[in-house]
């Protein structure tokens, strides 16, 4: 009886094994799937609408790590929206990209504070640094396209 428990326990250690090193080498495994929001961007002063984008959110650390990594392109209408717990100093690298961004800062109350644009390449990565609880990712360009600059306000709608 114990050298069977010691058998089945043994297997049942391999697949654990096995599968937190699948894990490890792709995390897009662990992402059972997206919530959505819509994101628009407004004008900071005169509050015009700017631009509308259908975003998934990467709310858990996995989603924020993965990112737009295992995503092969993004159309001018899409993008990632990721939701941190409190406004902080963030940084974020194009690990795995393979199409240029914009990466849209914004503080607790959605005021955008800065703006990058940032392209694929190769280790070591660029920190792109800003300050804020939301970051939205969009295909690059699309800030200058729709007139969107810090000071400017970002209105999430969750789905």
């Amino acid at each position: 009886m114990n050298r069977r428990l010691i058998g089945v326990a043994g297997v049942l250690a391999c697949v654990v094994l096995v599968g937190v090193a699948v894990a490890a080498t792709n995390p897009t495994l662990l992402i059972a799937g997206y919530d959505t929001a819509t994101v628009g961007a407004v004008d900071g002063d005169t509050g015009e609408s700017l631009a509308t984008v259908d975003a998934r959110v990467a709310d858990g650390v996995v989603k924020q790590y993965v990112g737009l990594s295992a995503t092969p392109d993004l159309s001018e209408g899409e993008g990632m929206l990721f939701v941190h717990g409190e406004e902080a100093e963030r940084a974020y690298v194009m690990r795995d990209m393979a199409f240029p961004i914009d990466i849209v800062f914004a503080d607790a109350n959605g005021t955008v504070t800065r703006i990058h644009e940032a392209e694929p390449e190769p280790r070591p990565y660029t920190r792109y640094e800003g300050t804020g609880r939301y970051v939205l990712e969009v295909p690059r360009g699309w800030s200058d396209r729709h007139g969107v600059d810090p000071g400017d306000r970002l209105v999430i709608d969750r789905a």
